[in-house]
């Protein structure tokens, strides 16, 4: 699998990164520790979970292989996040130091190690000062408890601003942002990708097959039924049946997937993650997997290269759709000029 530096820092990690979202909830410890196995025997070297991901159970559940395979440990790049809530008091959630250095805490101890590889914010807290969040992240990895830190679901503007005053203060900067990025979901190519392109910060996406619509086992006109996320509760979130069903661009990038699947004798989830791969900035792509029959599929992108055109394709069919100032051409010519002569 191929390896790629976690953003502007030195540490390297494998092209794919197993997401333990699933862990605890839609895949029992048994299961969980077989897709470990399973990844690492793939080459995979990423493991990404967060506090809240089944109320602490997928860092514990990472915590119990972790005992078990002791000479495993540096194989690993373990990242895991805080900023959601995990109790009902005023501050168990946010980004203070109050509740991070809690949540840091009790993060180190389910996973039964003694530094977090990296540590990333969950979202934006618009309450904690920033410098306050970026202070106690700059104490952590002096105090030795985290190697790096990031963020996740940041806006453009938060990010740079967060890069910008950590550079200010001499702290230790950002190395990476977890957005949610996919052949359906690309509205942050119109500001955050610039951003982490600009701070040399890699991106660590989410939800790659869009929840499963780009696994190609959703079919038009026929509600999803049986054991996929969607068949299980077709109004999930903004992957949701109804919304996208009626998008008729949504089975335009589905038939392109497809298409360009059979044509290069690969799964349509193996195209979407091969294409978010050949994206700028991107590091790591998180896969989501529940059952070893997903996640082996998926790591098969591992050795999928898209030629340009099928990448030109994809493109095309999955195009941001904002000709809204200030994201239509009229505005992109405005922040672009050429010079007399030159290119």
């Amino acid at each position: 699998m191929e390896l790629r530096t976690l953003g502007n820092s030195g540490t390297v990690v494998s092209s794919l990164a197993l997401g333990t979202m699933t862990f605890g909830a839609e895949a029992d410890e048994k299961t969980s520790h077989s897709l470990i196995d399973t990844y690492l025997e793939a080459g995979g070297t990423f493991v990404d979970t967060a506090d809240v991901y089944s109320s602490g159970a997928s860092e514990t559940i990472i915590g119990r292989w972790l005992a078990t395979h002791p000479d495993r440990r540096d194989d690993i790049v373990i990242a895991t996040k805080g900023r959601f809530p995990m109790g009902t008091g005023s501050n168990d959630l946010g980004l203070s130091r109050t509740h991070l250095r809690k949540a840091l805490d009790s993060s180190l101890a389910r996973l039964g190690v003694e530094h977090i590889d990296l540590y990333q914010m969950h979202a934006w807290d618009a309450v904690t000062p920033l410098e306050e969040t970026l202070r106690f992240l700059d104490d952590a990895v002096t105090a030795g408890k985290i190697s790096y830190y990031g963020f996740s679901n940041y806006l453009g503007w938060q990010l740079t601003k967060a890069a910008a005053t950590a550079r200010l203060h001499g702290w230790a900067p950002p190395v990476t942002l977890q957005p949610q990025y996919n052949l359906l979901v690309r509205g942050i190519e119109h500001e955050v990708v610039p951003a982490a392109l600009d701070e040399n910060i890699g991106l660590l996406p989410w939800s790659p097959l869009a929840g499963g619509w780009l696994s190609g086992k959703y079919t038009r006109d026929q509600s999803p039924t049986g054991a996929t996320r969607l068949g299980e509760n077709p109004k999930r979130g903004m992957e949701a049946w109804d919304k996208r069903n009626a998008d008729p661009r949504t089975w335009e990038i589905i038939d392109t997937v497809t298409d360009i699947a059979a044509e290069v004798n690969a799964s349509a989830s193996q195209v979407a993650l091969a294409w978010l791969l050949a994206q700028p900035a991107v590091t790591s792509v998180i896969l989501g997997a529940r059952t070893i029959e997903q996640l082996t599929d998926n790591l098969g992108a591992a050795d999928l290269r898209l030629a340009p055109r099928h990448l030109d394709a994809l493109g095309a069919a999955s195009a941001p759709r904002s000709d809204d100032y200030p994201y239509g051409e009229p505005a992109q010519q405005q922040r672009h000029r050429k010079l007399e002569g030159g290119r």
